[in-house]
């Protein structure tokens, strides 16, 4: 596998330095400074590429150039966007980057009631817990309709949760939910937040999933003209929340995915966290199923809770089987006769950066360092044994 690392560009705690000391070989980030729905230019990519490569590593992969909320829609201005998108396509192609990773998730990126969970070992992680995001939504968001999304039982631990929450604690979730990270949303306010949510109603599963087939079938043309392989990311977590709809959570949902337009550059991001999350998902036999759509790899774990609640655990331990996992992935690879990017993800905030307060949550160097070199062993493991 090649591997990779996130960063976020020049204002990250995380320096490309840091970086290459890791022992990453590639660099996956994106332009955070570009709004959401204009065009990537291509000096400003450029002078990213520039900069990643004077340190001696590669942009392996973009993630993300966001898609704008009217083309989830399909609303307003959403064709000039995607006129935009296919723009970005091609002036990222002429700069030699030939990777983009996105995701369709409505309003929000990845969502998380806590950010620096603490574990029995010191570090914190980040945890999504399903009581208090029904306290979030009833009592915090007050969003209509929430008594449909939830069960009675969770409901009824919900109320007793709130009622023990300290003034402090409510606003930690409330940050915790409307945190954006750069390149997504900035942060947002709940009237702000309320309204966006607003807009998708009446967007059924179905809707969303139309959305995105017309999506792909402008833009996948244009990458796959210049090079281009897309990589879709799955929804995390991969249930609906606040009302809204998920639609990337399980095999079905990438087997419509890869049937929308049948291109070489129509793929996916394989995320075993966002994955993983889902029971219902066996990893080995969706990688084994969509080898040849597989574009990129986020190896990360969770621990599943019975109540639908999860946290993310070390990158070898948890509720999926990285063994396997990365087993079925060299498979692939040896098939395909590729290196497919990989990067460790949502690392533990852990050592000297539990004193980093500059660091995106998930993202601090020492956890993910720990979590490649572990990566790192058990791929070498594998391979060994099997020669």
């Amino acid at each position: 596998m090649k591997q990779t690392f996130r960063w976020f560009g020049v204002n990250d705690s995380v320096k490309l330095a840091d970086i290459k000391q890791a022992g990453a070989t590639g660099v996956v980030t994106a332009l955070h400074h570009i709004k959401n729905g204009e065009i990537w230019e291509v000096e400003e990519i450029q002078k990213v590429k520039s900069l990643i490569e004077s340190k001696g590593l590669e942009w392996s992969f973009i993630e993300s150039i966001p898609i704008h909320e009217n083309i989830k829609l399909r609303t307003g201005d959403y064709l000039k966007r995607i006129e935009n998108y296919k723009q970005s396509i091609k002036n990222v192609a002429a700069c030699g980057v030939k990777n983009i990773c996105y995701n369709f998730m409505p309003v929000l990126d990845w969502t998380r009631t806590h950010l620096f969970w603490n574990l029995e070992d010191g570090s914190t992680a980040l945890r999504f817990d399903k009581v208090e995001m029904a306290v979030f939504e009833k009592y915090i968001m007050k969003r209509d309709g929430v008594e449909k999304s939830y069960t009675s039982e969770i409901l009824a631990q919900a109320k007793n949760r709130f009622l023990e929450m300290t003034s402090e604690e409510k606003q930690r979730l409330e940050d915790s939910i409307l945190k954006g990270l750069p390149g997504t949303v900035d942060d947002l306010t709940i009237p702000v937040f309320k309204e966006m949510i607003a807009q998708y109603n009446g967007i059924s599963h179905q809707q969303l999933k139309e959305n995105l087939s017309f999506f792909l079938n402008e833009v996948i043309p244009v990458a796959e003209k210049n090079g281009v392989k897309m990589a879709i990311h799955p929804d995390d977590p991969p249930m609906d929340i606040m009302g809204l709809p998920r639609i990337i959570k399980s095999e079905s949902d990438l087997e419509d995915l890869v049937n929308f337009i049948d291109s070489p550059s129509n793929g996916i991001t394989f995320c075993t966290g966002s994955l993983g999350a889902n029971s219902a998902n066996n990893l080995p036999k969706m990688i084994e199923k969509f080898a040849e759509k597989i574009h990129f790899l986020h190896l990360r774990n969770v621990k599943r809770e019975a109540d639908g609640s999860f946290y993310e655990d070390n990158h070898l331990e948890g509720s999926s089987d990285m063994f396997e996992i990365v087993k079925a992935v060299l498979k692939v690879e040896k098939n395909r006769n590729i290196q497919l990017p990989m990067r460790p993800d949502h690392g533990h905030q852990m050592l000297n950066d539990l004193e980093n307060n500059k660091a995106y949550a998930g993202y601090t160097a020492i956890g993910r360092l720990r979590g490649l070199a572990e990566l790192r062993g058990l791929e070498l493991g594998i391979k060994n044994s099997i020669n």
